[in-house]
């Protein structure tokens, strides 16, 4: 459900954020190194999503849940990198942890190798106005996540 969610989600920022992406980006605006990361992304998962079927269904589910799942983490990123709202913040950590996650059981569930761990994005830095030219490494390790506590 979670997915079918987020596939319809994603289908309409590529239709209706298409033309504000291009004209941010162009304009040279504070928001186009945010929307040139995110518009790289988009593009990565599109990209990766369009396979030629195998005749496995699982299998071709997994091939194109996989990119799916690594754009919606790659976007979050770039809002941790360019967002100011920290409850927003929040979520896009909470997206990287559970899509990460769900790449993991995807995986286990096929029998398929797991990538080698890398450590997680430093997000306590300062955001860097240039985007970068390879995708940042993330964790594939699943890490446990503290949600509902109380800030003192």
């Amino acid at each position: 459900m979670a997915a079918a969610a987020t596939s319809v989600v994603a289908i309409a920022f590529v239709s209706a954020g298409a033309p504000a992406r291009a004209a941010g980006t162009a304009s040279g605006g504070p928001e186009a190194p945010f929307l040139s990361e995110n518009d790289q992304a988009m593009t990565r998962m599109m990209d990766g999503m369009s396979i030629k079927p195998s005749g496995d269904v699982d299998r071709d589910f997994v091939a194109m849940m996989i990119p799916h799942h690594q754009g919606a983490i790659d976007m979050a990123q770039a809002e941790l990198r360019y967002g100011h709202n920290e409850q927003l913040r929040r979520i896009a950590q909470e997206i990287i942890v559970e899509q990460q996650q769900e790449i993991t059981a995807m995986r286990l569930a096929l029998g398929q190798p797991l990538p080698p761990s890398a450590p997680a994005p430093d997000q306590g830095q300062a955001p860097s106005r240039a985007a970068p030219s390879q995708p940042m490494s993330i964790m594939t390790t699943p890490m446990p996540m503290r949600m509902n506590q109380e800030t003192k």
